[in-house]
């Protein structure tokens, strides 16, 4: 009679596992792991690709065409412009160049009172919400009404206010207040710019408020305590804690306020229609109008790639120096 030794652990292991088998494994369940981010972001990046990579790139195509009406059925087939477009644009001796110029100064102009309005109004707001008082949640949510509110039910709503004859704002400045000698034109003339200034003020100071609140968060009360046992005044306070502290968070609101300030072409078309006030003649219009009236698509796509151009080097230049003088206060 024979008999047979039972298989080892070891044997058992061996005819169940092949050799390799584990670190395949392994290797793939680290692979599913690092894949599946991008996974998820795959449908972002390829929305993103359609909606905005691929049409600035055609944008840049059509930029060298002399695309007009007549070749809107077949774009493709509109012939090569060049350089012309750009030559016609930047010449400021030229009616469409000088009034590219001019549309561009005024944008300037109003970015910057926007921008440092809505910095300014966000700041003092957000600093004085610091403090803790009856009804501060109450008048935080206020606060931020501006910029929850849809843009078009917003513009919509002061288009009205502004109207001359039936307007809110003459019937408070001229019937009651007796400001003014005549209901004034707020949507036409000179005082559209100023129109379009308390619109875009009253629509973005609440998101430079939102962030410089989130901002305040970060500096501790200690601070405060220990300068006002020092003697420092709300001032000094200001001045020597809270600004400082602060500058990381400026130095990214106001690069997102300009940005969205300069481009911005909701609030005038939504205040004027297709055809803006000389007055009020942002760039973002401009360029509608040069496209979308004249129906030159060419000559509107070189001023937009010359306003991404402007932007970007903006952009460049502003995140050079600030990272300069970060790189200096730390030193």
């Amino acid at each position: 009679m024979t008999t047979t030794a039972a298989p080892t652990t070891g044997e058992r292991a061996g005819r169940t596992t092949r050799p390799g088998a584990a670190p395949r494994r392994r290797r793939s369940g680290r692979l599913r792991r690092v894949g599946l981010p991008y996974l998820l972001l795959l449908p972002a990046l390829v929305l993103e690709l359609l909606v905005h990579l691929v049409p600035m790139l055609i944008g840049i195509v059509v930029s060298f065409k002399e695309l007009t009406q007549f070749y809107l059925r077949d774009w493709g087939t509109a012939p090569w412009a060049g350089t012309d477009n750009y030559r016609l644009t930047i010449d400021f001796d030229a009616p469409v160049g000088e009034a590219l110029l001019k549309s561009f100064l005024t944008t300037c102009q109003f970015t910057l009172l926007s921008v440092a309005l809505c910095w300014l109004l966000g700041t003092a707001a957000a600093i004085f919400m610091q403090e803790t008082f009856r009804g501060r949640g109450l008048l935080r949510t206020v606060f931020l009404v501006p910029y929850a509110l849809p843009v078009y039910a917003a513009v919509i709503t002061w288009a009205f206010m502004f109207q001359r004859d039936n307007g809110l704002v003459n019937h408070v400045l001229h019937d009651q207040l007796g400001l003014t000698d005549s209901p004034a034109f707020w949507l036409i003339g000179d005082n559209s710019f100023v129109t379009l200034l308390v619109v875009s003020v009253w629509k973005g100071w609440p998101f430079a408020f939102l962030i410089m609140m989130a901002g305040l968060q970060n500096i501790p009360r200690e601070m405060y305590e220990a300068a006002a046992l020092d003697g420092a005044g709300v001032w000094q306070q200001i001045r020597r804690i809270t600004l400082p502290s602060l500058r990381p968070v400026n130095q990214v609101l106001v690069l997102v306020l300009f940005l969205w300030t300069f481009n911005d072409f909701n609030t005038p078309f939504v205040l004027f229609g297709k055809s803006a006030p000389q007055a009020a003649d942002l760039i973002s219009i401009h360029i509608y109008q040069s496209s979308f009236q004249t129906w030159n698509f060419g000559t509107g796509s070189a001023m937009s790639v010359l306003l991404l151009l402007f932007l970007l080097v903006v952009t460049g230049l502003y995140l050079l120096f600030t990272s300069r003088g970060r790189q200096a206060a730390d030193a």
